[in-house]
């Protein structure tokens, strides 16, 4: 949207404001607002944009008028200027903040100013201390190992050359089991805690129904015994391929509780795409649903996880308790796998090394097989220590972001809720109507994560109309290209909270680029590297770009980052990341597979 075809804001009349619908006399009182704003603070300055959003902008008025005082402000500031600006005060009570205004002057020296002012430099210090950093973080999320590590990091294990293992080796020695801490009763969270809050498409006129941590406990301890009473090998891979809803989220837990590895399968996928991935992880066994039900229509499931000559199904049936076909020989109903066990008591999680897969995720195949890429042990803390520091998901939140078990982003939504004491909110239907909207208003959702494109929908069809999201804190995007118009829209429905950009990847467990609830943030830009992560722009000669110099080049990582893949199932994990990759320091840079609309990154 070009700035130069609006006026500045003093120069903006009533009459410029009734232009775009609004009444006449309520066009006179937002005139008389601005003026007011204008003359104290400017007409163009971040504080100027900051008072408009509190004192004039509303979701009932015409989103015209938001562009109107947007670009009106930022007419001649030049590029990104901030769409929301962090309060002091309420800095100070974020997960960071706390942090820093406990431990800001053991961390940083007399440099400590406050955690706004000294955030980029505690973003160094993760990097540069990742044994104090990393040990804080994970006591913070109260972390339970059944064996400790040795360390936080060992960076050349065993005395190997640092290009044969450039990742070193993080927490060695240490024992864990990751559902066993989403599970725990600690300092975040009380047994009658709600953890997981849900709606099912077309019940939006029913209230949100919800399950304690108690519930949880249950269900999952239920099919982690009746899983092992398969009979399967403990480590063997068993997929997924379900909608994310409260049963695969149980699912999940259990197969991770009890010591077996998930795979993650896109319910999107046809037989071949599904042969594919259960073929490259081996696995023993599915879980399933016999359709996928959105809206009026009735999508197969089952059948295509049958064509893809899938092992053992567990076949949960979409609604009710029949299903509309008939189940292959030796498939197993979801009942009839529940009701081989009947156990009260608590399952022992099955802990295991740090180095132990937990979950098998893939890349999108788009250029050929897809990378299968295990996740560690350390992997859902990662997840989760982004969430806690970025999106400062805490104790009381309410996480909703619209995604699958197949992706990255279903895992992650697990355990950056449920390893920082918060509830997940499932809505199992299209997040593109007004039912998924009223379910935002009605789970009270704290965070709500996006993708553009589902934002794109939103806007056009103006479906999220009349819903209340003031209770959001903040939203969360990932996944594509974002639109500075788009998301000016989507701040507005929720009384311009910010947008977190987290850009990242399954062979990261996270993210490598973001924002902070400490740090001014633009529309469709970042803010910060990600906590713990090294960036380096890489011109043209290989070299990294000077630090705070303007250049434009090949993204590049140091290779030290908590929690990333270290190992691919079908490729030399070195030869697809580290390759041909500059080194620096005596560390081979990574290098990273993203989409083309995050290839190149300007450095401010």
């Amino acid at each position: 949207m070009a700035t130069y075809n609006y006026k500045a804001l003093d120069c903006i009349t009533s009459c410029d404001i009734e232009a775009l619908g609004i009444p006449s006399k309520l066009a006179e009182q937002l005139h008389e607002k601005l003026a007011e704003i204008v003359n104290t603070h400017g007409a163009a300055t971040p504080a100027t944009w900051q008072n408009i959003t509190t004192h004039i902008l509303s979701p009932d008025l015409p989103f015209s008028f938001h562009q109107l005082l947007y670009y009106g402000c930022y007419k001649d500031f030049g590029p990104d200027p901030p769409a929301w600006i962090p309060d002091p005060e309420a800095a100070k009570v974020t997960n960071v903040g706390k942090l820093l205004q406990t431990r800001g002057e053991e961390f940083l020296g007399s440099g400590y100013k406050d955690p706004i002012s000294s955030f980029s430099n505690f973003q160094e210090f993760s990097v540069s201390n990742p044994e104090v950093y990393w040990k804080t973080v994970l006591n913070e999320m109260s972390t339970s190992f059944s064996v400790p590590p040795q360390c936080i990091l060992r960076e050349n294990p065993n005395g190997e050359n640092h290009l044969s293992n450039p990742g070193g080796q993080w927490l060695p020695g240490a024992f864990v089991n990751p559902a066993k801490n989403c599970l725990s009763v600690n300092s975040k969270r009380s047994l009658d805690d709600i953890v997981i809050r849900w709606r099912d498409e077309g019940d939006s006129g029913l209230p949100v129904k919800s399950m304690t941590l108690k519930e949880l406990r249950a269900e999952v301890w239920l099919v982690a015994y009746a899983l092992n009473a398969l009979g399967l090998d403990k480590g063997s891979a068993i997929a997924i391929d379900m909608p994310m809803n409260v049963n695969s989220v149980v699912i999940y837990l259990a197969i991770v509780l009890a010591g077996y590895i998930v795979v993650s399968i896109a319910d999107s996928f046809a037989s071949l795409e599904i042969s594919t991935r259960l073929r490259i992880s081996k696995a023993k066994a599915i879980f399933t649903q016999d359709l996928i039900i959105r809206g009026d229509k009735s999508i197969p499931l089952y059948s295509r996880v049958i064509d893809a000559q899938a092992p053992l199904a567990i076949v949960i049936p979409a609604k009710g308790s029949s299903f509309s076909m008939k189940l292959r020989d030796g498939d197993i109903s979801w009942f009839d796998f529940l009701e081989r066990v009947r156990k009260e008591n608590e399952f022992a999680a099955v802990e295991q090394p740090v180095e132990a897969f937990t979950n098998i995720l893939f890349s999108s195949g788009t250029t050929g097989e897809p990378k299968a890429i295990p996740w560690t042990n350390a992997t859902p803390f990662k997840a989760a220590a982004d969430a806690w520091c970025h999106m400062d998901i805490r104790k009381a939140d309410i996480v909703a972001w619209p995604t699958n078990l197949g992706w990255m982003m279903g895992p992650w939504l697990v355990y950056a809720s449920l390893l920082n004491g918060a509830s997940i909110a499932l809505y199992n239907g299209s997040p593109l109507g007004s039912g998924f909207a009223k379910f935002v208003q009605d789970a009270k959702v704290t965070m709500l994560g996006v993708v553009p494109s589902i934002v794109r929908t939103w806007k056009s069809t103006n479906c999220i109309d009349g819903y209340d999201w003031s209770s959001i804190r903040c939203f969360g995007s990932t996944g594509e290209a974002s639109n500075v118009d788009e998301y000016l829209w989507l701040m507005g429905r929720a009384l311009y909270k910010p947008v977190i950009e987290y850009c990242g990847g399954t062979e990261i467990g996270g993210g490598f680029i973001t924002g902070s609830l400490l740090q001014a943030q633009s529309l469709a830009a970042f803010s910060t590297p990600a906590m713990g992560c090294k960036l380096f722009i890489l011109g043209n000669d290989g070299c990294p770009i000077p630090q705070n110099v303007p250049g434009m080049g090949e993204l590049a990582l140091s290779p030290l980052i908590f929690g990333a893949s270290s190992t691919l199932l079908n490729a030399n994990h070195y030869d697809v990341y580290f390759s041909g990759m500059p080194s620096r320091n005596g560390q081979v840079n990574r290098t990273l597979f993203l989409p083309s609309f995050y290839c190149v990154l300007r450095v401010n």
